[in-house]
């Protein structure tokens, strides 16, 4: 009789139904379950557990059942969690501390510079001066032989100018190149912030991939639980075998481990995070709720032609290319001669006083023309040449690389939305077959072993899932890095 009812119980004591209880054990089995881990009296993976995960929305982090949080296999202190900054604060704070982007800054404002400069020749010069001299000077009188001191005190002032008026074109073409250099460090810093951006981005969603990780491991623990539990139970009243323990007990340390890589990849990420965003410490990413793929506003054949045309990098090469061109310009004028006016007017008193004194003027115009300069010219004009050819192939390269690099960034976004819905098909399948087989490890028609691999196929699912939705963020955000803007 007492077999019976054990066998009876054991059947009862099954994973699936949740209000069971623990059976009493015969005297004979009172030792065997002493000797086992002592566990809360939790059943095995319940279909009302799992009725609550496929009821879920399946979002980048999958939900974890209600349970107490799991601790660290190691005891530690608690590690700081710093900052918490949404991906638009992120973007805004690593734009302000990343050296790149500043040194980008202050190209354009040397380039600015420049260019005023090279507006500036154009206008005259303008220059005064002022010296006074004191002396002391003594004579002899030749009557009396005797010396007399006196002094010899001059102040002078003088404002002169000068104007090129005419340089061979050099003027011209500086100010041409000028112009093109301005507008390839423009070019650059709209480049180097785009590259910003993208550094933030995918450091910002690794944080989520990370934290995403960490509830399917979660969740995973705490079905590796139920499992232990329930194979105690069954051992105890002989319906399973100690092989069924321990794979569960394996089963829960796998779980526990990749706990721990996903917290060890949270904080590396979130040390990188704050480190681009200027914090001394990790930053923690909160995310917008909206993981999904997003249409562009262009299809994919004009999006890479506005691309191969208006990229931060097509058109820094092109701006390079038109300051060469110039440069070409530049070099060329020192053939012609230049021609020079200037201007002076000068006043002189031997008295510290305005009044009085002597006055001059002068006009001056001159001609310049260097007849042979040790073939100087020639160097330059050869070098300027030289640059333009190099900086026509950098273009040509550049579009190249540009068009490849947006047909290879979009076939890469096609392939995570397709991975982001098959993965969610793959996770509601695998929750399913779960059920069934929770099911059926109830009513004793299955394994542990099935269940397990069961269980193994949701969080190999689950964490598909979190890699592709996160993998589509970071390849379109490699898209808007290559077009220097949002698409």
């Amino acid at each position: 009789m007492t077999a019976l009812t054990l066998g009876l119980l054991g059947l009862v004591a099954t994973p699936g139904l949740g209000a069971a209880q623990t059976p009493t054990r015969a005297p004979g089995t009172e030792q065997n379950g002493a000797a086992q881990t002592q566990k809360a009296p939790a059943d095995a993976p319940t279909q009302e557990t799992t009725k609550k995960d496929a009821a879920a929305p399946v979002q980048g982090t999958p939900q974890a059942p209600d349970s107490a949080p799991v601790q660290s296999l190691t005891a530690q202190a608690e590690e700081p969690q710093g900052v918490t900054v949404t991906l638009e604060e992120a973007i805004a704070r690593a734009l302000k501390a990343n050296p790149q982007v500043v040194q980008a800054e202050g190209t354009v404002t040397n380039a600015a510079s420049a260019e005023l400069s090279a507006v500036g020749a154009y206008l005259p010069s303008l220059s005064a001066n002022a010296t006074g001299s004191l002396s002391s000077s003594d004579r002899i009188v030749p009557d009396t032989g005797t010396v007399v001191s006196g002094s010899n005190d001059t102040y002078s002032a003088g404002l002169s100018t000068s104007w090129n008026v005419f340089t061979g074109g050099q003027r011209s073409a500086t100010r041409k190149q000028t112009r093109a250099q301005s507008g390839a460090a423009g070019a650059q810093l709209t480049a180097q912030r785009a590259s910003a951006v993208l550094d933030v981005e995918r450091s910002f969603y690794e944080v989520l991939r990370a934290t995403g990780l960490e509830e399917v491991a979660r969740s995973r623990i705490e079905r590796a639980r139920q499992n232990e539990d329930a194979a105690e139970r069954r051992l105890a009243v002989g319906s399973a075998t100690r092989s069924d323990l321990l794979r569960a007990r394996l089963d829960h340390t796998t779980a526990l481990e990749a706990l721990r890589t996903a917290e060890t990849q949270r904080t590396s990420a979130a040390l990188s995070l704050g480190r681009l965003i200027g914090a001394d410490g990790p930053a923690q990413a909160q995310a917008d709720g909206n993981l999904g793929p997003k249409p562009f506003t262009l299809t994919e054949a004009a999006l890479i032609t506005e691309l191969e045309s208006n990229a931060p990098a097509v058109l820094a090469a092109a701006s390079t290319l038109r300051a060469s061109e110039a440069g070409v310009s530049v070099a060329k004028a020192t053939y012609l001669p230049s021609v020079r006016l200037s201007a002076g007017y000068d006043w002189f008193n031997q008295d510290a006083s305005f009044n009085g004194g002597k006055t001059s003027w002068s006009v001056r115009l001159g001609l310049s023309y260097p007849i042979f300069d040790g073939f100087l010219r020639e160097e330059r004009v050869q070098r300027a040449r030289t640059q333009e050819v190099v900086s026509q192939a950098q273009l040509a390269d550049t579009r190249r690389a540009v068009r490849s690099g947006a047909s290879q960034a979009l076939a890469q976004l096609r392939l995570s939305a397709d991975r982001i819905t098959l993965s969610e098909q793959s996770v509601e399948v695998a929750r399913e077959d779960l059920k069934v087989q929770e099911e059926r490890y109830r009513l004793g028609a299955t394994t542990i072993l099935e269940l397990l691999t069961s269980q193994e196929n949701l969080v190999q699912a689950e964490i598909n899932l979190v890699s592709s939705r996160f993998d589509y963020r970071i390849a379109r955000a490699e898209l808007e890095a290559l077009a220097g803007r949002p698409l």
